[in-house]
């Protein structure tokens, strides 16, 4: 992060985090209760047909940013970055340190970074250190032991799940901000990235 802010001294530059997540006709099963002598009963049906969360977080305030994208691929992380970058009004004067793991999607010779970010790679084997990886149990919240019928229904409730999610940025904070994580853009002694 210090070396983005003295190669740009006039931008913003801000610490984000991002990863994929895989949901789909394959139920999510949780524990749920139960009156005392009963079974509880979910309905299941199982299928393999899957889509994918592509979670943004800035850990330092909350704020997301989402898609729900049908793979995951070189070119379709290129959209990604592209949709993320052009949301975020990316350029000379805003900068954005993104963190992200070792995928091959992420890593791939095509893989095309848009003017304004900065790809940080964690090391291999290491989802503690991702604070995108927190965010999975909130967007599966909503899709547990339920039945979709299609999964543009799934992709339905997530869609809401993740405007939710959304407007949800201290609990998110709460979840996401690691103790060596920067808090503050150009805060004295924050760690570099």
């Amino acid at each position: 992060m210090s070396a983005v802010r003295e190669a740009h001294p006039e931008a913003v530059v801000e610490v984000w985090a991002e990863d994929e997540h895989r949901v789909g006709l394959k139920p999510i099963e949780r524990r749920v209760w139960s009156p005392v002598g009963q079974r509880p009963v979910a309905w299941a049906h199982e299928r393999y047909q899957w889509t994918y969360v592509w979670g943004f977080v800035e850990p330092a305030t909350g704020r997301t940013w989402w898609l729900i994208l049908p793979t995951v691929n070189v070119l379709v992380c290129n959209l990604a970055l592209a949709e993320f970058a052009a949301e975020m009004a990316l350029g000379r004067d805003k900068r954005v340190v993104l963190l992200l793991d070792g995928a091959g999607w992420h890593t791939g010779g095509q893989l095309v970074v848009p003017e304004g970010l900065h790809l940080v790679f964690q090391p291999p084997r290491s989802p503690e250190l991702q604070p995108a990886e927190r965010l999975w149990p909130l967007t599966n919240e909503p899709l547990a032991n339920r039945w979709f019928a299609t999964i543009e229904a799934l992709e339905d409730v997530l869609v809401q799940r993740c405007r939710t999610l959304a407007e949800q940025t201290e609990p998110i904070r709460a979840l996401t901000l690691y103790h060596w994580w920067p808090e503050q853009q150009g805060q004295a002694g924050s760690p570099a990235l």
